[in-house]
C-alpha cells in the first residue's frame, strides 16, 4: 500500500508523544524516520500489528496511523514502564493512549515473549514489526528464540536496525561507540544501555532460516539527520567513566576497552557525529507443505 500521507502526518504524531515536551526537534526528526520506514512497507489499513520492543512508542505512534481507526497494535517490551529518562515508558504510552491513536493501541510492558505464559492465537497477526530493538537483547541467541517464537503468530516480518558496516570515516565514532558497549555486556559486565548485542545484518540473514521465516527483501535505510551517533557516543564514553561496570571485567578486556575508549574521544567530535546507516529486511512466513496438513 503506498503510505504517501504518512509524511504529512509526521509533525502531528512526534507532537502526541510524551518526549516532545522536552525535545521537539528531536522527536520530530525520530518519527519522520519511522514514518518513512512504515511509508516502504505493506501494512494496510485493518491490520492487526505485534510490535516487539516498542519502548516509548515512537514506531509504535506510526503504526497505529498506518492501520487505521479498524486496525490493530500490540506493543510489547520487556522494560518495567518506569523505565527511561527524562520521560518513562509508562508516561509515554501514557500519553498515547490518551490521544486520538489510542483506541488502536495495547501497550504490555513487562512482557517477555519467551515466556510460556505470554501466548496468542495461530496467525493472530497480520505483521511482527522488530525496529531499532534487536541490540537490547541479551544474546543473539535470544534473538532467535524470539524469531521462532513469534513466526506461529504473525505472517510477516518488517526488521530494521543499524548497519554495523561503516560507508564513510565520519561514522567510526558511532561504529566504535557501539562495539565497546557490546564487548563491555560480552565480557559479563550487563547494563541497562541500549547497545548490548550488536551484529550485523549478515547475522540476521543466517539467523533468519533457523527461526522458519524466509527473507524475502529489503535495503539500505537512510539515518541521516538521526541524532543516534551523538547519544551512542555520549552512553559509551559515560560507560567506560563508570568504574563498578569496568571493574567486573577480565583485565585484558578492560585495557583493550579503555584502549579503544581513547580511539573513541580521538575521532568524536562535540556534536553531529554522523550516525551509521540501517538496514531494513522483509520475511515471510512460508505456507505450510501440503504434506505437513496431512
Amino acid at each position: 500500500m503506498n503510505h504517501s500521507d504518512l509524511p504529512a502526518k509526521v509533525p502531528s504524531l512526534a507532537a502526541g508523544m510524551a518526549a516532545a515536551d522536552h525535545s521537539p526537534a528531536d522527536q520530530l526528526v525520530q518519527t519522520r524516520h519511522r514514518a518513512a520506514l512504515v511509508a516502504s512497507w505493506d501494512i494496510t489499513p485493518g491490520s492487526t500489528v505485534l510490535e516487539l520492543g516498542c519502548g516509548q512508542g515512537d514506531m509504535t505512534a506510526v503504526l497505529a496511523e498506518a492501520v487505521g481507526p479498524e486496525g490493530r497494535v500490540v506493543a510489547v517490551d520487556v522494560a518495567d514502564p518506569s523505565y527511561g529518562s527524562p520521560v518513562t515508558l509508562g508516561e509515554s504510552a501514557d500519553r498515547l493512549v490518551s490521544g486520538p491513536l489510542g483506541a488502536r493501541i495495547d501497550f504490555r510492558f513487562g512482557t517477555d515473549v519467551l515466556d510460556p505464559s505470554v501466548d496468542f492465537p495461530d496467525s493472530a497477526f497480520d505483521h511482527v514489526v522488530l525496529a531499532h530493538c534487536s541490540w537490547y537483547f541479551a544474546s543473539v541467541g535470544q534473538l532467535r528464540d524470539t524469531l521462532a517464537r513469534v513466526r506461529r503468530w504473525a505472517r510477516r516480518l518488517w526488521f530494521t536496525e543499524w548497519d554495523l558496516t561503516p560507508t564513510s570515516g565520519d561514522q567510526l565514532a558511532h561504529l566504535l561507540s557501539v562495539l565497546i558497549q557490546g564487548q563491555i555486556e560480552a565480557a559479563g559486565s550487563r547494563g541497562p544501555g541500549n547497545v548490548r548485542t550488536p551484529f550485523s545484518r549478515e547475522e540476521l540473514l543466517r539467523i533468519l532460516p533457523e527461526t522458519g521465516w524466509a527473507a524475502e527483501g529489503g535495503g539500505p535505510v537512510d539515518t541521516e539527520g538521526l541524532q543516534d551517533g551523538d547519544w551512542e557516543v555520549a552512553a559509551c564514553l559515560d560507560l567506560v567513566a563508570t568504574a563498578e561496570r569496568l571493574a567486573s571485567l577480565p583485565e585484558p578486556v578492560r585495557r583493550l576497552v579503555l584502549s579503544q575508549a581513547d580511539v573513541l574521544r580521538a575521532l568524536a567530535v562535540p556534536r553531529g557525529n554522523r550516525p551509521l546507516a540501517a538496514y531494513a529486511v522483509t520475511a515471510r512466513r512460508p505456507a505450510p507443505h501440503p504434506a505437513d496438513q496431512s
